[in-house]
């Protein structure tokens, strides 16, 4: 492979993992704080204490965060094929990496949660707050720094996810080192793509940082 091949298969295997880490790390976001939410108030002695529905969550977030994600990926095939029309490819591999994704970040948000002073909570209740007021003005905004330091390692926990889908064709810098640099024993394709993947989790891991400073010094 010359250079200008090997710039032009890293530039598009690149945007095929911000594609798929940018998806599949918004859906986590979208549906793992909310879920993570619930884990939180449905617990015992929480404002909305549900113990039945607080245990079937937890053991499906268990149950979905003990698969390693190679297994995970293979397992859920059937319902990649039925969500993507197709189980191979960039688009099929937002499916397992969402599926993986979202109660990953459920259990750090409820971490995060879990961390807020039970004071505060305990104060709104007393100044008649509902339910929803604490969620959306206390917990919510007291715990912003732990979830935004939770999406940052979800999404670097994605980027080493998504370069394993390349083992099944999923596209992105994983597959463009397996087909290359593994199969065809292209050394320079491996290493590129290893250079790749450390400065994209070190730039990820940065503005992570950064942005919870900001947040903690509010």
């Amino acid at each position: 492979m010359s250079p200008q091949q090997l710039i032009d298969a890293l530039t598009t295997s690149l945007l095929e993992t911000l594609l798929m880490v940018g998806v599949s790390g918004g859906i986590a976001v979208l549906l793992g704080i909310p879920l993570g939410v619930v884990l939180v108030v449905t617990s015992r002695g929480a404002m909305l204490q549900r113990l039945a529905v607080n245990r079937v969550l937890a053991a499906i977030v268990n149950a979905t965060r003990s698969l390693p994600f190679i297994i995970l990926m293979v397992f859920i095939i059937p319902f990649t094929r039925l969500v993507a029309q197709t189980s191979i490819g960039t688009t099929a591999a937002i499916v397992p990496l969402s599926v993986a994704a979202i109660p990953f970040m459920a259990r750090i948000a409820e971490n995060a949660l879990r961390e807020v002073d039970p004071g505060l909570i305990t104060a709104a209740r007393a100044m008649g707050a509902s339910p929803a007021q604490i969620i959306m003005k206390v917990l919510l905004p007291e715990a912003l720094p732990g979830l935004v330091a939770g999406v940052m390692v979800t999404i670097v926990s994605l980027i080493g996810y998504s370069a394993m889908a390349g083992v099944i064709g999923g596209g992105g810098l994983g597959d463009l080192a397996i087909r290359y640099g593994y199969q065809r024993f292209q050394t320079e394709v491996m290493t590129a793509v290893v250079v790749v993947l450390i400065v994209l989790v070190q730039v990820m891991q940065s503005l992570g940082d950064w942005a919870v400073r900001r947040m903690s010094h509010r």
